[in-house]
C-alpha cells in the first residue's frame, strides 16, 4: 500500500516516549484516516479510533466517554502508554476546551495517551487551537495529493493528473469519466460544502456560496474584482460577503483567492482576488469535456495546466509554510509571487509555445525579488515543475 511521506513524521512523534496531542488538517477524502490505519497497523500499543462524524449527536459527553473508554483500556492492559485517534474533531462543539481538560488530568497524573485528532474544517480547527490549547499540541496539515504522489500510487502520467487531479479515492473511476464526475461532484464538492462549511458555519446565503464556487473554479487563474462578481452573480450580496464566502471555501481546501502582492498589507488585504482551485479535479468533473476532448483544445488545455501549477502551489505552501500572492500594476502581471522568511520568487506561467513575458521586467523593477522564474516555453517544463517541491525555488 503506497504511503504519503508524513507517514513517517507522524510515526517518529507517536514513537517519543511522552504524552502529546496531534492535530491533522486537510480537505476530504485525502487520505487521513488511511495514514492513521497505516500508523496503527505498526503501533506497538493498544489503541482506540473513533469517529465524531458518524455519531448524530456527537458532544462533549461522547468526548468524553471516548477517553474514559481509552483510559479504561489502557488500565485494564497494564500498558505503559495508549494511542487515542478521534476522527471529525471539528464537529464536536467545544471540543478543545474538553480536550485541554481531559489531557491536563492525564499530564498531571503521568498517564502516557497519545491524542490524534482529525479534522477536514480548518477554520474551526484553528479557532479552537488558538482558544484554548496553547501549547499543549502540534499540528500538521495534509493537503491534496501531489502528481508524484499519484504518479508513484497509480502510476499516472502528468497530463492524466491535470485534468483528474489529486483524489486518490477517484482515481480508479477515471476509465469512465461520467461516473468519476458524479463522484467527484456529489462526494467530494457537495460533501465538502454541505458537511464542512454548511452544517458548521453560518451561511446566510448557501446558494451565493455555491454559485461562488462555480464561478471561482470556471474562472482559476483569473483575477476578478468583488463587484464584478456580484454584477456575474446576480445576487443583493455584498463584496464583505464574497470575501467571507471564499475564505471559508479555502478552509474546505476547494477554492482560494490570492491577494494581490504588495508590502503595504492594507493594499494587499483589499486587492481584488485570483481565484485558485486547490484540485483541478474541481474545474473536470464540472465540465462537458472528456479528456481526450480538452487535448485538442490548446487554449482550454492551456488553463487546466497553469491551474495545476496554482493547486500545486497552494497546496505546498500550508506545508512549506510560504505566503502565495500575485503581483499587478496597470497592464502588467505576474502569476504567482512566493514569499518565505523575507526571499520573495516571482513565477510566470506559460504553457503554450511562445512566450510574451511582459510583466516580469516591470515586477523585477517595481518589488527587486529575490528570484523571478518562467514554468513552461523556455523555462521549467511544467511537467517538471508539478514534480518538484517548491521550497527548492527559495
Amino acid at each position: 500500500m503506497f504511503e504519503r511521506p508524513y507517514l513517517q513524521v507522524l510515526k517518529s512523534r507517536i514513537s517519543e516516549p511522552r504524552n502529546f496531542i496531534q492535530v491533522v488538517m486537510g480537505p476530504r477524502q485525502v487520505g487521513k484516516t488511511t495514514l492513521v490505519t497505516q500508523l496503527t497497523a505498526g503501533y506497538q500499543h493498544a489503541f482506540h479510533f473513533v469517529t465524531a462524524d458518524a455519531i448524530s449527536a456527537a458532544g462533549t459527553v461522547w468526548l468524553e466517554q471516548q477517553w474514559e473508554t481509552a483510559r479504561l483500556i489502557m488500565k485494564q492492559q497494564q500498558a505503559s502508554e495508549f494511542l487515542l485517534v478521534i476522527d471529525e474533531i471539528q464537529k464536536i462543539a467545544n471540543w478543545s476546551e474538553t480536550v485541554k481538560l481531559l489531557w491536563d488530568t492525564d499530564t498531571r497524573e503521568g498517564r502516557t495517551l497519545k491524542v490524534i485528532l482529525l479534522g477536514s474544517s480548518r477554520l474551526l480547527l484553528q479557532q479552537g487551537l488558538t482558544e484554548s490549547l496553547a501549547g499543549r499540541f502540534e499540528t500538521s496539515y495534509l493537503g491534496h495529493w501531489s502528481f508524484s504522489e499519484m504518479r508513484d500510487a497509480f502510476g499516472w502520467d502528468v497530463a492524466t493528473y491535470v485534468w483528474f487531479g489529486g483524489y486518490p479515492g477517484a482515481a480508479t473511476l477515471k476509465g469512465d469519466e461520467d461516473r468519476w464526475k458524479r463522484y467527484v461532484h456529489d462526494s467530494l464538492i457537495e460533501t465538502s460544502i454541505s458537511r464542512d462549511i454548511l452544517m458548521l458555519t453560518r451561511v446566510d446565503k448557501p446558494a451565493l456560496m455555491r454559485r461562488l464556487f462555480e464561478m471561482g473554479c470556471v474562472y482559476s487563474g483569473k483575477i476578478m474584482a468583488y463587484s464584478k462578481m456580484l454584477g456575474q452573480l446576480v445576487d443583493a450580496g455584498n463584496t464583505t460577503t464574497l470575501a467571507h464566502y471564499l475564505d471559508l471555501l479555502n478552509t474546505a481546501g476547494l477554492l482560494g483567492g490570492l491577494e494581490k502582492y504588495d508590502p503595504k498589507l492594507i493594499r494587499k488585504r483589499s486587492s481584488s482576488p485570483k481565484f485558485q482551485v486547490h484540485n483541478t479535479a474541481l474545474i473536470s468533473a464540472q465540465r462537458d469535456e472528456q479528456f481526450s476532448e480538452i487535448r485538442q483544445k490548446p487554449d482550454e488545455w492551456g488553463h487546466m495546466v497553469e491551474s495545476a501549477v496554482g493547486a500545486h502551489l497552494i497546496n505546498s505552501a500550508y506545508t512549506g509554510g510560504y505566503h502565495i500572492h500575485y503581483w499587478r500594476e496597470g497592464g502588467h502581471e505576474v502569476d504567482f509571487v512566493l514569499e518565505r522568511r523575507g526571499k520573495v520568487v516571482g513565477l510566470e506561467v506559460k504553457s503554450g509555445k511562445t512566450h510574451t513575458g511582459v510583466g516580469m521586467p516591470a515586477f523585477r523593477k517595481a518589488v527587486e525579488p529575490d528570484k523571478v522564474l518562467l514554468i513552461g516555453a523556455s523555462g521549467i517544463p511544467w511537467e517538471t515543475f508539478l514534480a518538484m517541491d517548491p521550497l527548492e525555488l527559495f
